[in-house]
Protein backbone atom coordinates (compact mmCIF):
# COMPACT_ATOMS: atom_id res chain seq x y z
CA UNK A 1 0.00 0.00 0.00
CA UNK A 2 1.38 3.48 -1.07
CA UNK A 3 1.67 5.75 1.77
CA UNK A 4 -0.42 8.31 -0.28
CA UNK A 5 -3.11 5.88 0.55
CA UNK A 6 -2.21 5.09 4.44
CA UNK A 7 -3.47 8.54 6.28
CA UNK A 8 -6.99 7.80 4.18
CA UNK A 9 -7.59 4.76 5.27
CA UNK A 10 -6.46 5.00 8.58
CA UNK A 11 -8.13 8.40 8.63
CA UNK A 12 -11.47 6.43 7.75
CA UNK A 13 -10.96 3.92 10.34
CA UNK A 14 -10.28 6.65 12.86
CA UNK A 15 -13.36 7.93 12.02
CA UNK A 16 -15.60 5.37 12.54
CA UNK A 17 -14.03 4.61 15.51
CA UNK A 18 -14.20 7.72 16.99
CA UNK A 19 -17.66 9.03 15.32
CA UNK A 20 -20.03 5.41 15.61
CA UNK A 21 -20.05 2.84 18.33
CA UNK A 22 -18.48 0.20 15.74
CA UNK A 23 -15.69 -1.85 17.70
CA UNK A 24 -13.07 -1.38 15.51
CA UNK A 25 -9.33 -0.67 16.92
CA UNK A 26 -8.56 2.97 16.29
CA UNK A 27 -4.82 1.51 14.33
CA UNK A 28 -2.78 4.67 13.39
CA UNK A 29 -3.26 7.72 15.04
CA UNK A 30 -1.14 10.78 14.57
CA UNK A 31 -1.69 14.34 12.73
CA UNK A 32 -2.10 13.03 9.33
CA UNK A 33 -4.61 10.07 9.94
CA UNK A 34 -6.71 12.51 13.03
CA UNK A 35 -6.85 15.26 9.73
CA UNK A 36 -8.10 12.42 7.42
CA UNK A 37 -10.76 11.39 10.11
CA UNK A 38 -11.81 14.87 10.55
CA UNK A 39 -12.61 14.84 6.26
CA UNK A 40 -14.45 11.92 6.59
CA UNK A 41 -16.63 12.97 9.16
CA UNK A 42 -19.75 14.68 7.18
CA UNK A 43 -19.76 10.88 5.38
CA UNK A 44 -19.57 8.97 8.27
CA UNK A 45 -22.60 11.21 9.20
CA UNK A 46 -24.56 10.31 6.18
CA UNK A 47 -23.80 6.93 6.82
CA UNK A 48 -25.38 7.32 10.01
CA UNK A 49 -28.11 9.04 8.60
CA UNK A 50 -28.65 6.49 6.45
CA UNK A 51 -29.16 3.91 9.35
CA UNK A 52 -31.66 6.05 10.81
CA UNK A 53 -33.37 7.06 7.69
CA UNK A 54 -34.16 2.98 6.75
CA UNK A 55 -35.28 2.38 10.50
CA UNK A 56 -37.21 5.42 10.44
CA UNK A 57 -39.03 3.97 7.34
CA UNK A 58 -39.49 0.12 8.75
CA UNK A 59 -40.85 1.73 11.55
CA UNK A 60 -43.14 3.67 9.90
CA UNK A 61 -44.38 0.94 7.36
CA UNK A 62 -44.86 -0.95 10.90
CA UNK A 63 -47.61 1.20 11.60
CA UNK A 64 -45.47 3.47 14.41
CA UNK A 65 -46.75 7.16 14.43
CA UNK A 66 -44.14 9.89 13.59
CA UNK A 67 -43.53 11.43 16.59
CA UNK A 68 -42.58 8.37 18.67
CA UNK A 69 -41.25 6.94 15.78
CA UNK A 70 -38.62 10.17 16.04
CA UNK A 71 -38.04 9.41 19.49
CA UNK A 72 -37.04 6.04 18.74
CA UNK A 73 -34.26 7.58 16.27
CA UNK A 74 -32.98 10.47 18.69
CA UNK A 75 -32.31 6.92 20.92
CA UNK A 76 -30.82 5.50 18.13
CA UNK A 77 -28.28 8.17 16.68
CA UNK A 78 -27.13 8.14 20.68
CA UNK A 79 -26.68 4.79 20.87
CA UNK A 80 -24.98 4.84 17.21
CA UNK A 81 -22.37 7.79 18.49
CA UNK A 82 -22.10 6.38 22.24
CA UNK A 83 -23.38 9.54 23.10
CA UNK A 84 -20.48 11.04 22.76
CA UNK A 85 -21.66 14.32 21.41
CA UNK A 86 -24.09 14.31 23.74
CA UNK A 87 -21.56 14.82 26.32
CA UNK A 88 -19.36 17.30 24.93
CA UNK A 89 -22.87 19.68 24.14
CA UNK A 90 -23.61 19.70 28.07
CA UNK A 91 -19.59 19.49 29.24
CA UNK A 92 -19.05 22.62 26.19
CA UNK A 93 -22.25 24.85 28.46
CA UNK A 94 -21.52 24.01 31.91
CA UNK A 95 -18.02 25.26 30.90
CA UNK A 96 -19.15 28.73 28.84
CA UNK A 97 -21.86 29.38 31.66
CA UNK A 98 -19.28 29.43 34.58
CA UNK A 99 -18.31 32.30 34.31
CA UNK A 100 -14.94 31.89 35.40
CA UNK A 101 -11.03 31.54 34.74
CA UNK A 102 -10.07 29.86 31.35
CA UNK A 103 -8.59 27.09 33.32
CA UNK A 104 -11.48 26.39 35.84
CA UNK A 105 -13.88 26.81 32.70
CA UNK A 106 -11.66 24.05 31.17
CA UNK A 107 -11.86 21.78 34.51
CA UNK A 108 -15.41 22.43 34.25
CA UNK A 109 -15.43 20.53 30.31
CA UNK A 110 -13.53 17.41 31.85
CA UNK A 111 -15.39 16.87 34.79
CA UNK A 112 -17.84 13.82 34.20
CA UNK A 113 -21.05 15.41 35.96
CA UNK A 114 -23.61 17.45 34.05
CA UNK A 115 -24.57 20.71 35.80
CA UNK A 116 -28.15 22.23 35.19
CA UNK A 117 -27.32 24.07 32.12
CA UNK A 118 -25.75 21.08 30.02
CA UNK A 119 -28.53 19.11 30.80
CA UNK A 120 -31.27 21.80 29.99
CA UNK A 121 -29.20 22.07 26.66
CA UNK A 122 -29.04 18.42 25.75
CA UNK A 123 -32.93 18.66 26.50
CA UNK A 124 -33.68 21.20 24.27
CA UNK A 125 -31.63 19.76 21.68
CA UNK A 126 -33.39 16.41 21.67
CA UNK A 127 -36.67 17.94 21.54
CA UNK A 128 -35.62 19.55 18.56
CA UNK A 129 -34.79 16.97 17.13
CA UNK A 130 -36.93 14.28 17.67
CA UNK A 131 -40.00 17.67 16.34
CA UNK A 132 -38.19 17.97 13.32
CA UNK A 133 -37.49 14.26 12.45
CA UNK A 134 -41.60 13.61 13.41
CA UNK A 135 -42.15 15.95 10.34
CA UNK A 136 -39.64 14.56 8.10
CA UNK A 137 -41.27 11.12 8.80
CA UNK A 138 -44.51 12.14 8.45
CA UNK A 139 -43.62 13.80 4.80
CA UNK A 140 -41.60 10.09 4.16
CA UNK A 141 -38.24 12.68 3.41
CA UNK A 142 -35.84 10.00 4.28
CA UNK A 143 -33.28 11.05 2.76
CA UNK A 144 -33.14 14.13 4.32
CA UNK A 145 -32.49 12.42 7.12
CA UNK A 146 -29.54 11.15 6.45
CA UNK A 147 -28.68 14.92 4.65
CA UNK A 148 -29.13 16.44 8.38
CA UNK A 149 -26.82 14.25 10.27
CA UNK A 150 -24.13 14.46 7.41
CA UNK A 151 -24.64 18.73 8.04
CA UNK A 152 -24.02 17.86 11.68
CA UNK A 153 -20.72 15.88 11.38
CA UNK A 154 -20.10 18.46 8.84
CA UNK A 155 -18.96 21.21 11.68
CA UNK A 156 -16.63 18.62 13.33
CA UNK A 157 -14.91 19.74 9.57
CA UNK A 158 -15.33 22.83 10.32
CA UNK A 159 -14.41 23.15 13.65
CA UNK A 160 -10.71 21.57 12.28
CA UNK A 161 -10.12 23.71 9.53
CA UNK A 162 -7.68 26.54 10.20
CA UNK A 163 -6.96 28.91 12.26
CA UNK A 164 -9.16 27.72 14.93
CA UNK A 165 -6.36 26.24 17.84
CA UNK A 166 -6.61 23.56 20.30
CA UNK A 167 -7.44 24.55 24.22
CA UNK A 168 -5.33 22.07 25.74
CA UNK A 169 -1.81 21.00 24.59
CA UNK A 170 -3.09 17.62 24.70
CA UNK A 171 -6.31 15.95 24.25
CA UNK A 172 -8.45 15.20 20.62
CA UNK A 173 -8.34 18.92 20.45
CA UNK A 174 -5.08 19.52 20.52
CA UNK A 175 -4.37 16.07 18.02
CA UNK A 176 -7.25 17.91 14.65
CA UNK A 177 -7.02 21.59 15.91
CA UNK A 178 -5.97 23.13 11.97
CA UNK A 179 -6.27 19.88 10.47
CA UNK A 180 -8.51 20.35 7.72
CA UNK A 181 -7.90 22.58 5.41
CA UNK A 182 -10.26 24.90 4.13
CA UNK A 183 -11.05 23.65 0.94
CA UNK A 184 -12.22 20.33 2.55
CA UNK A 185 -14.87 22.57 4.31
CA UNK A 186 -15.66 24.32 0.97
CA UNK A 187 -16.13 21.16 -1.09
CA UNK A 188 -17.95 19.62 1.58
CA UNK A 189 -20.37 22.31 2.01
CA UNK A 190 -21.28 22.34 -1.51
CA UNK A 191 -21.56 18.52 -1.59
CA UNK A 192 -24.06 18.25 1.42
CA UNK A 193 -26.01 21.43 0.05
CA UNK A 194 -26.63 19.35 -3.37
CA UNK A 195 -27.18 16.04 -1.10
CA UNK A 196 -30.11 17.91 0.74
CA UNK A 197 -31.56 20.05 -2.22
CA UNK A 198 -31.69 16.40 -4.07
CA UNK A 199 -33.04 14.57 -1.42
CA UNK A 200 -36.08 16.93 -0.64
CA UNK A 201 -39.12 16.51 -2.87
CA UNK A 202 -38.09 18.16 -5.75
CA UNK A 203 -39.58 21.93 -6.40
CA UNK A 204 -36.88 24.00 -7.77
CA UNK A 205 -35.33 26.10 -6.30
CA UNK A 206 -37.18 25.66 -2.76
CA UNK A 207 -35.09 22.83 -2.02
CA UNK A 208 -31.65 24.00 -2.83
CA UNK A 209 -32.62 27.26 -0.80
CA UNK A 210 -33.56 25.48 2.03
CA UNK A 211 -30.76 23.07 1.54
CA UNK A 212 -28.27 26.11 1.28
CA UNK A 213 -29.81 27.65 4.04
CA UNK A 214 -29.55 24.87 6.49
CA UNK A 215 -25.77 24.65 5.81
CA UNK A 216 -25.24 28.11 6.22
CA UNK A 217 -26.73 28.50 9.34
CA UNK A 218 -25.22 25.22 10.50
CA UNK A 219 -21.81 26.76 9.67
CA UNK A 220 -22.66 30.02 11.46
CA UNK A 221 -23.70 28.50 14.93
CA UNK A 222 -20.74 26.56 14.62
CA UNK A 223 -18.91 29.80 13.71
CA UNK A 224 -20.02 31.69 16.68
CA UNK A 225 -19.72 28.88 18.99
CA UNK A 226 -15.95 28.30 17.95
CA UNK A 227 -15.69 32.13 18.47
CA UNK A 228 -16.52 32.27 22.00
CA UNK A 229 -14.76 29.25 22.76
CA UNK A 230 -11.65 30.40 21.63
CA UNK A 231 -12.07 33.40 23.31
CA UNK A 232 -13.05 31.63 26.53
CA UNK A 233 -10.81 28.75 26.65
CA UNK A 234 -8.01 30.21 23.65
CA UNK A 235 -9.12 27.29 21.35
CA UNK A 236 -10.93 23.66 20.63
CA UNK A 237 -11.54 20.47 22.85
CA UNK A 238 -12.83 17.31 21.81
CA UNK A 239 -16.26 18.30 23.99
CA UNK A 240 -16.58 21.47 21.51
CA UNK A 241 -16.19 19.40 18.53
CA UNK A 242 -19.56 17.15 19.88
CA UNK A 243 -21.08 20.45 20.95
CA UNK A 244 -21.02 21.81 17.39
CA UNK A 245 -21.77 18.31 15.71
CA UNK A 246 -25.33 18.27 17.88
CA UNK A 247 -25.58 22.10 17.34
CA UNK A 248 -25.87 21.58 13.83
CA UNK A 249 -27.23 18.42 13.85
CA UNK A 250 -30.09 20.17 15.20
CA UNK A 251 -30.55 23.11 13.28
CA UNK A 252 -30.48 21.43 10.01
CA UNK A 253 -33.23 19.25 10.89
CA UNK A 254 -35.44 22.15 11.84
CA UNK A 255 -34.89 24.03 8.39
CA UNK A 256 -34.91 21.37 6.59
CA UNK A 257 -38.93 20.60 8.28
CA UNK A 258 -39.97 23.38 6.68
CA UNK A 259 -42.28 23.44 4.26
Amino acid sequence: MSPARLPVLAGLRLALTTLTVLPLRAGRVDRASAAAAMAWAPAVGLALGAVLAAAGRGLTVAGLDPLPCAAVLVVLLALLTRGLHLDGLADTFDALGSYTAPERALAIMKSPEAGPLGVSVIAGVLLADAAALSVLLARQDWLLVAAAVGVGRFAIVLCCARPLPPARPDGLGALVAGTVPVAACVAWGLALVAIGATAGPDRWPADWARSAVAVLLAAALVGLLARQCVRRFGGITGDVLGAACELATAVALLVLSTA
